[in-house]
């Protein structure tokens, strides 16, 4: 077993990673940028050694710069985590000329899976079944056109490297065709330096099941699968194994298949194959074909190793080390079932945009796995993932665990950035996720139900108001007035609205508040306030707004009635950015003339691209920045006036 290693990663992953190491005797070292100098996985680490600025191409992208602090660390071996340099192959060949071991698959095996293409091939001379598409060198834009009307609408684009949604866009028709295959070549270059892309046949009543693998670079086992076929924007959101309705002929198949694509190719480590299912008829053996391999540990891993009770990160060190794989297939068996909920600094209802700031309140449900890299104070920056983490729980059977899971959202609190615990709230309640009646087309189909319009209720606003005044703590006194307790004003507001009530503290443990016209009566009973005898949710105040938790979370911003000001008109004459990132396009020029809904611009945060569309048919006034600025959430870019106000 080695002695010390270094973690070439950052956040939630490298902070998983040494959970395991360290107890095992093992020295961690970690790397850090700009951004992350006081980040949790460099205080976990026993050694810490910075890299570089805050972009991953300044730091977390730079091998050689990495492979200098092993050196210098005097780690024996890197552990790449996922993403950034865990898939890159001469990353690995780098590491082992410099005589460190790299705990993962051989540069070797990570080429034969590393473009999708190329893969897919390799699995058809496996035996291995494959999505009808095209798959080809050619990407001269008709030829890929042409390739997509024979495969026959709607058909997915996709990168050839990498994962995780980039480089992909589902095209419905070939009217579509030409600025889904422009947009999605810009954001493949971006995410992995490789423009080229693949065509595939999209499944119409799709799941996306993965199966775990194991190897040690003769032998492979599978721990079963996963489904993860909740998704947005092609990224999983909840992901859960077993797989529901999964029967046992179906399992043997993918397991078997997954097993003979990782040995075909001398795979050591851990690795996931991805299968696309035709779920229209129920699960079948015959309705599955090969997508990608992953060739890394993946983050949804924890429900993988809530049913098996196999420590892949454990195992990974042991093989990386010259170990053989500790178990045959036939060790290997299934208890329970299993869910993790990935919690994303976003704003759903605007489209699951990234969202950044200060994490003022973190708060994590008690009996949840929780899988985080960030701290209340942290921050989230437009920098990297806006993942904060990741909530795993186990049941005996999926309705306990999935009964556990609602329960460990709802106990979860986070304030500061705006998150999507209410959507996954909402997804896990949905009925047909209860009944296992899932595919990847369920969020987007359900988008209303899941994303409702929220409707702020008098305990919210009274929940908020004693967060504002400082009234939640029993023992609290205030002033009387001619022998009456005296009332005191509380003004918030939350979005375009604004709220008032009154409260007239009777004594510590009792208020009286004026909603609406509505007289309620708060008691504290038990530890906890009741407002007409139901309990009042929990609130935080920060320096500006007051979070309320709850099945549906608000934010109210602290305001002085008496600084009151009306909001502009014509909000939509103005194009602002949504988020903070960087300006890859413009397609506005001053006196140009626009359609609603015509694409102005591209703004990419994340490593993710995001179309500003024109909210109204008018004329570009004025364009406020130029292409590769990097701009603020709320920065102004592109000014419209109507037709008739041009001169």
């Amino acid at each position: 077993m080695f002695d010390k290693i270094l973690i070439a990663n950052r956040g939630e992953i490298a902070c998983r990673i040494m959970q395991t190491a360290q107890p095992m005797g093992v020295t961690c070292v970690a790397v850090y940028s700009d951004a992350d100098k006081g980040a949790l996985h460099v205080q976990m680490a026993d050694e810490a050694y910075h890299i570089g600025g805050a972009a991953p191409a300044d730091s977390y992208l730079l091998g050689e710069r990495i492979i200098g602090a092993a050196r210098a660390s005097g780690a024996q071996a890197i552990h790449p985590g996922y993403g950034f340099l865990s898939e890159n192959p001469d990353f690995v060949d780098a590491v082992e000329a410099a005589g460190l071991v790299f705990i993962g698959p051989s540069a070797t095996a990570i080429r034969a899976m590393g473009l999708k293409d190329a893969a897919k091939v390799k699995m058809e001379a496996a035996g291995v079944l494959v999505v009808p598409g095209y798959h080809g060198e050619n990407q001269d834009p008709d030829h890929l056109a042409q390739a997509a009307a024979d495969i026959g609408y709607p058909v997915l684009i996709k990168a050839v490297a990498g994962g995780g949604g980039k480089g992909m866009r589902l095209v419905e028709d070939v009217a579509a065709f030409s600025d889904a295959l422009h947009s999605a070549r810009s954001e493949a270059q971006t995410a992995f330096g490789n423009p080229a892309v693949l065509i595939e046949k999209f499944v119409q009543q799709p799941r996306h099941i993965e199966v775990q693998i194991f190897g040690d670079g003769t032998r492979a086992v599978h721990l079963f699968e996963r489904d993860c076929s909740l998704q947005r924007r092609h990224q999983k959101v909840v992901e859960e194994a077993p797989a529901p309705g999964m029967t046992d002929e179906m399992r043997q198949a993918m397991g078997q298949a997954a097993v003979r694509a990782a040995e075909s190719i001398g795979y050591a480590g851990a690795g996931t194959v991805e299968f696309i299912v035709d779920a229209s008829d129920g699960l079948r053996p015959d309705r599955f074909w090969f997508m990608e391999m992953n060739t890394r540990l993946q983050v949804e891993h924890p429900v993988t190793e809530a049913i098996t009770g196999v420590d892949l990160v454990a195992w990974q060190l042991r093989v990386a080390a010259g170990e053989p794989l500790p178990v045959t297939q036939d060790d290997l068996s299934i208890t329970g079932h299993a869910f993790e909920a990935r919690i994303y600094a976003e704003d759903v209802p605007a489209g699951f945009l990234p969202a950044t700031g200060q994490l003022t309140h973190v708060a994590f449900a008690k009996g949840a796995r929780v899988d985080s890299g960030v701290r209340g104070g942290d921050e989230i920056s437009p920098w990297y993932d806006p993942m904060i983490a990741k909530l795993t729980v186990h049941g005996e059977t999926r309705a306990i665990a999935l009964s556990r899971m609602r329960q460990a959202l709802a106990k979860t609190q986070i304030a500061g950035v705006t998150t999507n615990l209410p959507f996954l709230s909402a997804l896990c309640a949905h009925p047909g996720f209860a009944a296992g009646q899932v595919d990847t087309g369920l969020i987007e189909r359900d988008r209303a139900q899941l994303v409702p319009e929220p409707i702020i209720t008098a305990p919210q606003i009274i929940a908020a108001g004693q967060a504002l005044l400082g009234l939640t703590n029993e023992g609290h006194h205030t002033g009387f007035t001619l022998w009456a307790p005296l009332e005191r004003r509380v003004h918030l507001s939350s979005g375009d609205q604004e709220y008032d009530a009154w409260v007239s503290v009777i004594s510590p443990e009792r208020q009286i508040w004026r909603v609406d016209g509505a007289q309620i009566t708060v008691q504290r009973s038990g530890g906890q306030w009741l407002a007409n005898g139901q309990p009042l949710p929990d609130a935080v105040k920060s320096a500006t707004q007051i979070t309320v938790f709850g099945a549906t979370v608000v934010v109210f911003d602290v305001t002085d009635p008496l600084d009151r000001h009306s909001r502009a008109g014509g909000d939509d004459a103005v194009i602002a950015a949504p988020m903070p990132g960087l300006v890859k396009a413009l397609f506005a020029k001053p006196g140009q003339a626009v359609k609603e809904g015509e694409r102005l611009a591209i703004l990419e945060a994340m490593k993710m691209e995001h179309a500003l569309l024109a909210a109204r048919d008018g004329v570009v006034k004025e364009v406020l920045v130029k292409a590769q600025d990097q701009v603020t959430v709320g920065a102004p870019l592109i000014q419209l006036v109507a037709a008739e106000e041009t001169p």
